[in-house]
């Protein structure tokens, strides 16, 4: 067989024409059903505790996929899957706009929302398996900081543009449910253009291919889960994907709704248009940049000496939320370089927990493996979120934020136990 049929990326395009549209469309429906939902929840007069009750139960598709995630492996291909899913979420937006001016509109688009996560969640398990298969790894490593910029380049869009949209077509016609229905219908219809953009675009690598009907059967379903399980130092693994953003899972929940209250509460009392640019735009832009320079550290010198720094650079910078709900700076620009420096060294840190996803399933069931890994790392999302508000009624934000700097010890402790072959993700000299 010629080289070019067996290089991954046969006949593709180049990467850059297609890993940044489909990470921006990744991230999309997950930064609408975690993020958004939340601030909309709160427009809408829901409570905090509410609210990270029932919208942490929504990471539960992103905990689950690993149990469909070989029946994406061995039926159709991962660029099949890709395009049905993605129109598959646009028509579940517009659904969530038809649902909020009804009269239980807050249960009926948690269902929509329901379905929007588990086609997610679905199309997740295509892209990251098209990702290994369609890219060698000195590839993946150079692009994981780009896959994971335009991710959140897709929560800038959601955060900081959606946010602001939403704020100001609500000051002009005084109600949230308008105002929301109208950020929908532009999502739906971008996710729209997004999947037909992806139709025309995506390569077709001589890898992506189906498994052959005769090799589908129930034994071989169920051994690609007990291949994932073998793996040398499993307990250890299991235990870094669910605890590394044990702090993170709690934070993420409670940093807008701390933005958003009022100085009586505990908050910072902004407005949505100012959550938008200092949390959805300058913040997740820092998040960008350090994405970017995440992965091109890796890529330099392997993820086994670039670990602890990057590590580090993540949890650290949890410290500002405890500053500024003991200062409340009344500053726009304060509060934005705080977020600013977190983000930044979010977007370091988490470079290096997809490059050990990535390692992790290394072999010949790579699309599956990287589910079942991203399933804990949902599962270690979903839990630690679900008690959040509950917790954060109770402390009040100040002690809540001290908590989650306490709570970065079994992330580091999970750290040092993990081990990563030399060189790992380093780009060979040529």
């Amino acid at each position: 067989m010629s080289s070019s049929v067996s290089s991954p990326a046969a006949g593709a395009r180049g990467p850059w024409a297609w890993v940044p549209s489909l990470y921006f469309a990744q991230g999309m429906p997950y930064v609408v059903v975690m993020t958004l939902s939340v601030i909309m929840y709160k427009n809408l007069g829901i409570s905090n505790t509410d609210i990270a009750l029932y919208t942490s139960w929504l990471y539960l598709p992103w905990v689950i996929k690993p149990l469909w995630a070989p029946l994406i492996e061995m039926v159709g291909t991962k660029r099949l899957w890709i395009v049905a899913l993605q129109f598959v979420v646009g028509a579940a937006l517009a659904m969530v706009a038809l649902t909020l001016p009804m009269e239980r509109a807050f249960q009926m688009s948690l269902a929509v929302f329901w379905l929007m996560a588990f086609a997610s969640a679905s199309h997740d398990i295509a892209a990251d398996g098209f990702y290994l298969l369609a890219l060698e790894q000195h590839e993946q490593a150079a692009f994981v900081g780009v896959r994971s910029t335009f991710y959140r380049v897709a929560n800038i869009g959601g955060q900081g543009g959606l946010v602001w949209l939403a704020g100001e077509l609500h000051d002009r016609g005084g109600d949230w449910t308008l105002a929301w229905q109208g950020v929908m219908a532009v999502l739906a219809g971008s996710f729209l253009l997004l999947a037909a953009y992806h139709l025309w675009r995506l390569p077709r690598p001589a890898t992506d291919r189906a498994v052959p009907p005769d090799q589908r059967g129930g034994s071989a379903f169920l051994s690609i889960f007990i291949a994932f399980f073998r793996k040398p130092g499993i307990l250890v693994t299991l235990g870094f994907l669910l605890l590394y953003r044990f702090p993170e899972a709690q934070l993420l929940k409670l940093a807008t709704p701390f933005l958003l209250d009022g100085v009586d509460q505990g908050g910072l009392a902004l407005s949505n248009q100012e959550v938008g640019l200092a949390y959805g735009t300058i913040g997740l832009v820092a998040l960008t940049l350090g994405g970017l320079l995440g992965g091109w550290i890796i890529s330099r010198v392997g993820l086994r000496r670039a670990l602890w720094p990057l590590v580090l650079a993540m949890h650290v910078p949890n410290v500002v939320f405890l500053a500024m709900a003991w200062s409340h700076p009344g500053s726009l620009a304060i509060v934005s370089a705080a977020l600013a420096v977190e983000q930044f060294g979010y977007g370091l840190g988490f470079t290096a927990y997809l490059m050990y996803m990535v390692l992790v399933a290394e072999g010949p069931h790579k699309t599956a493996h990287y589910a079942i890994c991203t399933g804990f790392m949902a599962l270690g999302m979903m839990l630690p979120g679900m008690w959040s508000g509950w917790l954060q009624d109770h402390l009040g934000y100040l002690h809540f934020f001290a908590w989650v700097l306490i709570a970065t010890i079994p992330s580091l402790v999970m750290t040092a136990l993990i081990r990563i072959p030399n060189g790992f993700g380093r780009k060979a000299a040529p």
